[in-house]
């Protein structure tokens, strides 16, 4: 990954690059280890492909290792995370149990890495448990949660809180997800990478060959959903809301996405879809690859509209996604999609399909609308949620953990 810092410097500027080295000499040579659930699907992974390189590129000895377990180890954090997320959910004993002994046994293999690290990164529910393992800890660790934790089902979140409670500091997307805890608190809003698969530019040949390959007319307008098929993303919603739209424009409509290894309801969830579409020739149900950027890259750029219609969401990177490539987004008015869709500038904010509906409407009624409200799009995530600035707060954020006593670090 030699000189990928170059490459960005030419759509963020010089400076932003220049105070990324200068942050990451104070941490030259550090070794900080990054542990999540899953190397492919969803948004956290996403992140780290690249932020683990750059990290690399800086002169930080950064490493990325994956958590793995059993059905019902997955099943159990799922419902960790619906309860996060504000659904009850009761968890049985004998799945707790389970629970913290897988994370065990993944300790046991990841061991010497944590030991020797100066920085510990772990993210979400799934891996919470390791502190616990850890008795005696040379450096510090840091609980990153990517979750809307803002209403949490109080029975599991006193639970985890248990062992987030034992972190040196915990990472939040927004403030008002952010939970009491005996620690230092930051803020560090998620990212997109300009320079992946998934939103560098497509050719316009490209873009007519995924047209062709999956029955899209684009003569028409294309109305799209990604993401995974989980029911806060609100799918059967959406597909609600295409149809009182459609009964004023002849649009279609796609909903792609995947699924993650470590979420075990998806393919609940799609089939409920699938039913849901009842064979309408212009719903394009699309189950693709977790790797498969480059698709969804190019369907996200032949849209008109790009929904996102979550009743709960810790962020969106899939409305990021979007505003990058000049798309007004219709999203559902909750977690980090309020931070993205400023209303009636870079997209509207919903509650009701009939709502989103709405919305379709008014902006294929105004299509000079729908352009000027993409350009703000695009400029609000290149000041905003693009990865250098995450890096960069990232960076931060090590520094003040490991020099918390000084009281000056000079970065010349």
């Amino acid at each position: 990954m030699a000189g990928l810092l170059a490459e960005y410097e030419a759509i963020v500027g010089p400076d932003v690059i220049d105070q990324l080295r200068q942050l990451a000499r104070i941490l030259d040579g550090m070794n900080v280890v990054h542990v999540n659930s899953t190397k492919e699907g969803g948004g956290v992974a996403e992140i780290l492909h690249r932020l683990i390189p750059l990290k690399k590129e800086l002169g930080i000895n950064a490493k990325w290792e994956v958590i793995t377990g059993n059905k019902e180890f997955y099943q159990c954090t799922k419902l960790m995370h619906n309860a996060l997320q504000g659904n009850r959910a009761d968890i049985s004993e004998e799945m707790l149990r389970n629970y913290e002994e897988t994370v065990k046994e993944n300790y046991e293999g990841l061991q010497r890495h944590l030991e020797d690290a100066d920085i510990v990164i772990i993210h979400d529910p799934q891996p919470a448990a390791l502190i616990a393992s850890c008795p005696v800890r040379k450096g510090k660790w840091i609980w990153r949660c990517h979750i809307d934790v803002s209403h949490p089902y109080r029975q599991v979140w006193k639970y985890l809180r248990y062992f987030v409670s034992q972190y040196d500091a915990s990472i939040w997307s927004l403030s008002e997800f952010a939970q009491p805890l005996p620690h230092p608190l930051y803020l560090i809003a998620p990212s997109i990478d300009p320079l992946s698969k998934k939103n560098i530019d497509v050719s316009s040949d490209d873009l007519e060959k995924v047209c062709m390959k999956y029955g899209l007319d684009p003569a028409r307008p294309i109305i799209t959903q990604v993401s995974r098929f989980d029911r806060f993303k609100d799918p059967v919603g959406v597909i609600h809301s295409y149809r009182l739209a459609k009964e004023f424009h002849p649009i279609q409509l796609v909903l792609a996405g995947g699924g993650a290894s470590d979420d075990p309801e998806g393919e609940e969830v799609l089939a409920q879809v699938r039913f849901a579409a009842d064979g309408d020739p212009d719903i394009h149900v699309l189950m693709l690859p977790s790797d498969d950027h480059l698709t969804i890259n190019a369907l996200q750029r032949v849209s008109d509209i790009v929904l996102q219609k979550s009743t709960r969401e810790g962020f969106g990177l899939t409305v990021t996604e979007a505003m990058w490539k000049g798309k007004p987004v219709i999203g559902g008015d909750t977690g980090g999609i309020r931070l993205q869709v400023i209303n009636h500038h870079t997209g509207f904010l919903v509650n009701t399909p009939e709502g989103a509906a709405l919305r379709i409407r008014y902006l294929l009624k105004r299509r000079e609308k729908l352009q000027k409200m993409g350009e703000k799009a695009h400029r609000f995530v290149l000041e905003n949620f693009l990865i250098t600035r995450h890096l960069r707060e990232y960076l931060t954020l090590m520094v003040a953990v490991m020099f918390k006593r000084q009281d000056r670090i000079e970065t010349q």
